[in-house]
């Protein structure tokens, strides 16, 4: 069985402690062998469990079982939980660029990214606006194309727009861009969850969606010819909605994800309701990759307090995509 990759973040965060939490679970949640990518001796400093170092994939499925098998990406100094710095942030880049091209190469299942600080990231000259963005261009996929998708057991969300102030939202967001992302939307719900025809309802900009053009015109300048033209493709696009309406228990069951125009109006509802197991899936790639919804908690790195579940759900989903992608189209990567 070809084992997923996932990389450990910043080794100053909690993502070499929750991913050792993770293997030690994985009869509990019955998970797909996976390997570690990252420095050993961040994973030694906070995790007291077996891992064994191999320098190729295809050795990680025979030592499973016994220990957490690890392909290593040395950092130049020892990095300190709680305590990051433009080492630990060059070796989280390390550490995700080797995942993401094992990935491309066949050699590992998928791929689960673990959480970075951006802030840091972007002092070592980082130039895109997260992991999604550079998996993306590794992938050859334009930024356009790609789509951040939060998945939880009982809501998946698209945000339209990502990491950028919400007074930009209203001039970034054009019929384009909200066709390109419920393409990817429909495609990746059909190629990743085996749903032939998803039902795409997409949320207001504004309150009482836009209330006939009084309370703001983007619902009819925007969202409505968008919907009109995925429609005339065959998509299942239902809206605009209110907002707040349509994440109640009888809204959920009338759509099989939600696409919303900004960053906070997608990742407050699924984290209300899936704080512990939600999932970021990005759509578009020619590789299954998701990441834990969350970040890399530096104040309780090292503390032995950070809770695995998002990334057992992230390796879990990623062994799920994988062999829904593999039974309808031969291969991962088709």
């Amino acid at each position: 069985m070809t084992p997923i990759a996932v990389s450990l973040g910043d080794p100053a965060g909690i993502g070499p402690e929750i991913t050792g939490k993770s293997w030690d679970a994985r009869a509990t949640y019955g998970l797909s062998p996976f390997f570690a990518v990252g420095d050993p001796g961040a994973l030694r400093a906070v995790w007291e469990g077996p891992f064994e170092i191999i320098d190729s994939p295809d050795q990680a499925t025979e030592i499973f079982d016994r220990a957490l098998p690890l392909f290593p990406v040395e950092s130049s100094e020892t990095a300190k939980p709680g305590f990051p710095t433009a080492d630990s942030a060059r070796c989280a880049l390390d550490s995700l660029e080797l995942a993401v091209g094992l990935a491309r190469s066949g050699t590992a299942l998928a791929v689960v990214t673990g959480p970075v600080s951006k802030a840091r990231l972007y002092d070592i000259g980082f130039s895109h606006a997260g992991q999604t963005e550079f998996v993306a261009e590794r992938c050859g996929v334009s930024r356009e194309n790609a789509a951040m998708m939060l998945a939880g057991p009982s809501l998946k969300v698209v945000p339209i727009t990502t990491h950028i102030p919400l007074r930009d939202v209203p001039e970034v967001v054009s019929i384009d861009l909200i066709v390109t992302k419920g393409r990817a939307a429909a495609r990746g719900m059909t190629r990743n969850f085996g749903i032939e025809n998803p039902r795409l309802a997409f949320a207001g900009l504004n309150p009482h969606a836009g209330e006939f053009g009084a309370l703001g015109r983007e619902e009819i300048d925007f969202l409505e010819p968008a919907l009109e033209l995925l429609r005339d493709e065959g998509i299942d696009a239902q809206g605009p909605f209110a907002a707040d309406t349509m994440f109640h228990e009888a809204a959920r069951k009338t759509y099989d994800v939600a696409l919303c125009l900004y960053h906070d109006q997608a990742l407050i509802p699924l984290k209300t309701l899936h704080f512990d197991e939600g999932v970021n899936l990005t759509l578009g790639l020619p590789i299954v990759r998701t990441s834990p919804d969350h970040g890399t908690a530096f104040e309780i790195a090292g503390k032995a307090k950070a809770h695995p579940g998002a990334t057992i759900a992230a390796i879990s989903l990623a062994a799920f995509c994988a062999n829904q992608r593999m039974q309808r189209e031969g291969s991962v990567a088709a």
